[in-house]
């Protein structure tokens, strides 16, 4: 299907990935429609091999202890066979797993020494965005900075979540939150049972953070607000009806846990507050860090030799018609 710098991708392997993305539950998708997906999907081919090929000229390889370390941590909140059902619906084996886990170690290893490791936040910096932006600082209420772990009852074109898990219906999807929430009374991470199992595609990807809420937001959900005004820092509510609407005719559409992580009180945050300069910080981070992220691809594409046969064949079929 392409190749690059002369090592080829092969249909089989872009198939794989292509009938991993489908969701069964929606429609089948048009033969142009299909092709659009396999586009999209083997550019992302092209560009991991590309990083891949640039982090094994640099030893940068992720190791099979790297590549193991990882998959007991994905394995650990299954049992054998609910791991072996979750490859069996991906449409994966365990050796495709560790292949994607090997190049997912390995770009982290590339980009953390080719751009994280050049990034350097002064307190100048810091300083000069807290003045320009003094009045997002200023609290005008409280603010509840919470995370979420939710299952709906109904289909989902995406979950979000590294499990592609899924409830089917209202009774497993009733069965699903209360066997997370008892994983949670256990003592199990918020995070990796959010990551992994939330089907909020908005914010499982980041554990269930759901950023901070205002108080007149929070109370437009007033089950939600009642339960949260419970808690303190830490502490996760009982499971939640989620519904589709707050009118008298509203109708459940799942069910979620929502975990307290800080409640912040009204008015003006100053520059010497460590968290002011921790979001600060992170924020000009992430910036930097996605404009040479995008600057180094590009360089290693400029350097690349790479032949698209698919696309090339899809022009050629379009030129005929």
């Amino acid at each position: 299907m392409a190749t690059v710098n002369g090592k080829e991708i092969q249909r089989s392997d872009l198939e794989k990935y292509y009938k991993a993305s489908l969701n069964e539950s929606a429609p089948k998708p048009s033969a142009e429609q299909a092709d659009i997906v396999r586009l999209n999907i083997l550019r992302q081919m092209i560009d991991d091999e590309i990083l891949w090929q640039r982090a094994a000229k640099l030893n940068l390889a992720a190791s099979d202890e790297d590549v193991n370390a990882k998959l007991t941590e994905m394995k650990a909140p299954f049992t054998q066979e609910e791991f072996d059902k979750q490859l069996q619906a991906r449409n994966i084996s365990l050796d495709d797993l560790k292949r994607d886990l090997r190049r997912q170690l390995t770009k982290t290893k590339l980009l953390n020494k080719e751009i994280e490791s050049k990034i350097n936040i002064t307190d100048s910096e810091i300083g000069g965005y807290y003045n320009a932006h003094k009045a997002e600082f200023n609290l005008i209420e409280p603010q509840y900075h919470l995370a979420q772990i939710a299952v709906t009852n109904g289909p989902a074109a995406q979950t979000g979540n590294l499990q592609n898990n899924k409830a089917l219906g209202d009774t497993d999807a009733k069965k699903k939150i209360q066997e997370l929430h008892a994983r949670l009374a256990g003592g199990q991470d918020f995070g990796a049972i959010a990551s992994n199992f939330s089907e909020n595609p908005s914010t499982a990807s980041n554990g269930g953070d759901m950023g901070f809420i205002s108080e007149t937001q929070l109370r437009a959900e007033q089950d939600v607000y009642n339960a949260v005004g419970k808690l303190k820092p830490g502490e996760i509510t009982d499971i939640l009806p989620v519904y589709d609407s707050a009118g008298p005719s509203r109708r459940v559409m799942g069910y979620a846990i929502f975990k307290l992580i800080a409640r912040e009180p009204a008015g003006q945050r100053e520059l010497a507050d460590p968290r002011v300069q921790q979001v600060i910080r992170q924020g000009l981070r992430e910036g930097h860090t996605q404009l040479l992220q995008n600057a180094y691809f590009e360089m290693l594409h400029n350097d690349a030799k790479v032949h698209n046969y698919f696309a090339e064949q899809i022009l050629k079929q379009g030129g005929a018609q």
